[in-house]
């Protein structure tokens, strides 16, 4: 066994203290949430405001239609009334072109996998409702729900969130 001297006992304990304020302090876990910036790499067609998404045109040439993607409210498969000329020109290129689309009704990570599932038909059903009150023949039009399962970006946080609340279409 080492003995250390009253002496120099006194004189470690100021040190000895300091360090363990220090180990305390550095091992405290800070609460607050971290907000992750959302991986944007492999989206492609990310609205610089989801709230307010930027309307792109619907495109035909020939066969090929390109329809922007409709976003939704938290726990919600209304569609925002934002969305009525993006459905208005879907609703145009597929009556005109007679091409068959495919909607994916998308959600964030929030909640089970088994409601995220269910929201997302519900969101992709809203869909295909508002284009066959266009006039678009129930033939060209199917929907699936993937749930969580493929975000458009990968994140935690509001902006992603918001990216991933979403209908997509997927023109055949």
């Amino acid at each position: 066994m080492i003995r250390i001297s009253t002496s120099t006992q006194k004189r470690l304990i100021p040190f000895l203290c300091l360090a363990l304020v220090a180990f305390v302090t550095a091992c405290a876990s800070n609460d607050a949430p971290v907000e992750e910036e959302p991986d944007t790499s492999e989206f492609t067609e990310a609205p610089t405001a989801p709230s307010r998404p930027e309307v792109s045109d619907t495109t035909i040439s020939g066969a090929n239609i390109s329809i922007s993607p409709v976003y939704f409210d938290l726990d919600s498969s209304a569609i925002k009334s934002e969305f009525d000329d993006v459905l208005e020109g879907a609703a145009s290129a597929l009556r005109e072109s007679g091409a068959s689309v495919t909607i994916e009704g998308h959600c964030d990570e929030r909640g089970s996998e088994e409601y995220n599932v269910a929201l997302g038909e519900r969101r992709a059903d809203a869909v295909r409702r508002y284009l066959l009150d266009l006039g678009v023949n129930g033939s060209q039009i199917s929907v699936v729900s993937y749930g969580e399962a493929r975000p458009a970006v990968n994140g935690t946080g509001e902006t992603a969130w918001q990216l991933n609340r979403r209908a997509q279409f997927v023109v055949r």
